[in-house]
């Protein structure tokens, strides 16, 4: 009992003393001193505690900021593959556009291939007999005429481009009505045509579009446009060249026309002959055919026989 009092006592005579003078402040700094490492000690597991949860924290965040990588290299992509959809449906409009003012039956088709051949300048295409596609039938991109259809199989077709040697086309002179064939001149850059009149009225820059003689391509569309004119003096006839107005070999869609007018060659014909060539002469393009023979009934045979029993 004696012993808390006077502790007591002493312990309020420690205050008196602090409070009124700084006789013991080197005691005091010598205690904290001599405490400094049971302090640190203490403090530690609580220094620990805020160490882990940094790490968490720091664990989450670069976790939050992969997450945002990831996201956004994929909103990226999205973004490149919306501008490709964007160009890609500007082609598509600009294709569908190309034939509202004729209103014709189109169907869309992609390019599946190119030939590399130089001296066989084709098109593989994903449509065939399946989606009505024919042997004859006009290929458009948005610009212009690119060729027509030379063999259908069942769900991919093959065009001939205007620029193949093998190729003819009828056109007419936009600006005169003149009426002529164009041909490839299997250089992939440029039409020739070489049946015109040394008097023949036209120029260069002149556009040349379908003619519907043949009955093979619908009339009205762009296919090229004169670049040069050759004419040797005391010639009868005289050669064009023209560049074609669609692009080709650059397009990755392109339409198939439906001719009212055009009787659809047999897709069975397209695929056993497919060394059947399309119109290149002026013979083939609109020249008339001899009238069909008739029997006694009046009626015409397929081949111009005279109807009856066969031999």
């Amino acid at each position: 009992m004696r012993r808390a009092l006077a502790l007591i006592v002493l312990s309020i005579a420690v205050l008196v003393v602090d409070l009124r003078t700084d006789a013991l402040d080197p005691l005091r700094s010598s205690i904290m001193r001599a405490a400094y490492p049971l302090l640190w000690v203490a403090e530690q597991p609580a220094h620990t505690h805020r160490f882990f949860e940094f790490l968490a924290l720091r664990a989450d965040e670069l976790d939050a900021y992969e997450q945002l990588q990831r996201t956004h290299l994929r909103l990226l992509g999205r973004v490149q593959r919306i501008e490709a959809l964007e160009a890609e449906n500007r082609r598509l409009r600009a294709l569908l556009s190309s034939t509202d003012v004729l209103e014709a039956r189109a169907l869309v088709a992609e390019v599946l291939a190119a030939s590399q051949d130089p001296y066989q300048q084709r098109l593989t295409l994903n449509r065939g007999s399946l989606h009505g596609v024919y042997r004859g039938q006009a290929v458009i991109d948005a610009r212009g005429v690119l060729g027509q259809i030379v063999q259908v199989h069942r769900q991919t077709a093959s065009a001939l481009l205007i620029t193949d040697p093998d190729h003819g086309i009828p056109v007419e002179v936009n600006r005169t009505g003149l009426q002529t064939i164009a041909v490839g001149r299997g250089d992939g850059q440029a039409l020739s045509l070489p049946y015109l009149p040394g008097n023949a009225d036209i120029q260069v820059d002149d556009l040349l579009v379908s003619s519907s003689l043949g009955g093979r391509f619908p009339s009205g569309y762009p296919v090229a446009r004169v670049l040069e004119l050759r004419y040797e003096p005391g010639d009868s006839f005289m050669e064009a060249i023209a560049l074609p107005e669609a692009r080709v070999n650059q397009s990755r869609q392109v339409l198939l026309l439906w001719n009212d007018d055009a009787r659809p060659a047999s897709n069975d014909d397209a695929t056993t002959n497919p060394s059947t060539k399309p119109v290149n002469s002026a013979e083939d393009a609109g020249a008339p055919a001899p009238p069909p023979a008739e029997n006694a009934s009046g009626d015409a045979t397929e081949d111009g026989a005279p109807a009856g029993d066969s031999p």
